[in-house]
């Protein structure tokens, strides 16, 4: 029973023993007892109407806690201009409408706040207490190649991919750069939030791969600069130098004189193969903007074949054709992109040695034309893919490394997406994604 409830049964209990006590009392007076019970039905009444005032507050109370449990904080009371009650309508209104200010406030910044991380060229990804997703921004979804709505709800370990599992392994507080595919590199770093007491992870992803770019081509830019000023500035003085030295041939005897004019020769040789040498890593830094017309990329392969087959067939490897055969002409300068391709092609088959297949696979892939050179040279080294379109890397024993980087320098001109991956069975794939509407 509610406190009202016994409040209005004492009243009831009082009236009905005091209306038997009077009835017992005044049994021979008659015309007092009409009297006395209309008494003690005003008594009653009164006593009801104070009860309900008593619990008027209660009521507001109870009213008050009601709406704020359905977050409803737009309802006012009325003042009912009872000075025990007013104030505290007053209080509940001006509790309300602060509530109300806080609320809009809130959901205003929360609002914002999605509005910049969906902006966001950031990745971002929050966490729940046992390591589920729980929200993605579509630059952390691109980045895992998914959606929000598939990433929602799974750990970073279910998903299956090397760049997801180096994310799970991050620590909180630590930056880390991570291989995404190819020569694209992300900066991941895991921080933590306090969600009702609770503290909560997120990671913030940030793709460096054009920044690392920019920087390492500034940095050999100028390298190859400073060394090509000092090797040509000494070997243009040596070989004149060599060259003058052979007019003083005729004045030797003739048994010494053979041997004067070829070393002398050897030497002139020497330089001039210095400068070639130079002059290679000068071409990587002043490659031209490519001059872009309508191309086959068909029969811009089928003509490196040609260009590669005394070599294909002196090593035994076999070229398998694959994929798309009508796709559209895309448009590229033709004379870089040969190149390109051709060092691609080249690595290949010297990866492979000899008794290979190199395989030419062009599809769509998005809509977008697509270029697969597949050699069976058993694939990648760890180290080695760490270190791929790193310039001046190579693995070969006489190599420049300026190979990879040229075909880097020529396809991020064009605009194309580029990766050298493993593939199955001991095979190493180099894909090239030409942009959208060729």
């Amino acid at each position: 029973m509610s406190l009202r409830g016994k409040f209005v049964l004492y009243l009831a209990l009082v009236h009905l023993v005091f209306a038997a006590v009077a009835a017992y009392l005044l049994g021979g007076r008659r015309i007092w007892l009409p009297v006395v019970e209309g008494v003690a039905l005003l008594s009653f009444a009164v006593g009801l109407r104070l009860v309900h005032v008593l619990f008027a507050p209660l009521r507001l109370v109870r009213s008050g806690a009601d709406l704020l449990q359905e977050s409803d904080f737009a309802t006012r009371f009325r003042e009912v201009g009872q000075a025990e009650l007013d104030p505290l309508i007053r209080v509940y209104n001006l509790m309300a409408h602060r509530l109300r200010e806080e609320r809009i406030r809130s959901e205003e910044q929360e609002h914002f706040l999605q509005k910049i991380v969906a902006a966001s060229p950031s990745g971002v990804l929050t966490l729940d207490l046992d390591g589920r997703i729980t929200m993605a921004n579509p630059a952390a979804a691109n980045l895992l190649g998914s959606t929000a709505e598939v990433l929602q709800g799974r750990r970073l370990a279910e998903l299956g991919s090397p760049f997801a599992a180096a994310l799970a392994g991050l620590q909180p507080g630590r930056t880390e750069l991570l291989r995404l595919q190819g020569r694209r590199r992300v900066s991941g770093r895991v921080l933590t939030f306090m969600d009702r007491g609770f503290a909560r992870r997120f990671l913030l992803l940030d793709e460096l791969t054009e920044e690392l770019h920019r920087n390492e081509k500034a940095a050999y830019e100028k390298l190859i600069r400073m060394m090509s000023h000092e090797v040509n500035n000494t070997t243009g003085a040596v070989r004149s130098l060599l060259e003058s030295c052979l007019d003083y041939a005729e004045q030797l005897a003739p048994a010494d004189r053979r041997d004067f004019a070829h070393a002398l020769g050897v030497a002139i040789g020497r330089t001039g193969r210095m400068n070639q040498f130079m002059q290679d890593f000068a071409d990587v830094v002043r490659l031209p903007a490519p001059r872009k017309q309508a191309c086959d990329l068909r029969e811009l392969l089928e003509r490196i074949e040609i260009l590669l087959q005394e070599e294909s067939a002196r090593r035994r490897i076999r070229w398998v054709w694959e994929g798309d055969e009508g796709l559209p002409p895309q448009h590229v300068d033709p004379v870089q992109m040969e190149q390109a391709l051709l060092n691609i092609c080249k690595n290949a088959l010297e990866a492979m040695g000899e008794n290979g297949t190199l395989g030419v696979h062009l599809d769509r892939d998005h809509g977008r034309a697509c270029v697969r050179i597949t050699d069976t040279g058993g694939g990648l080294p760890e180290a080695v893919r760490e270190q791929l379109f790193t310039p001046f890397f190579t693995t070969k024993e006489n190599g420049q490394g300026i190979g990879l980087t040229m075909v880097q320098e020529i396809l991020l001109a064009h605009g194309c997406d580029f990766a050298l991956e493993n593939g199955p069975a001991g095979t190493a794939v180099f894909s090239v994604l030409f942009p959208q509407g060729g």
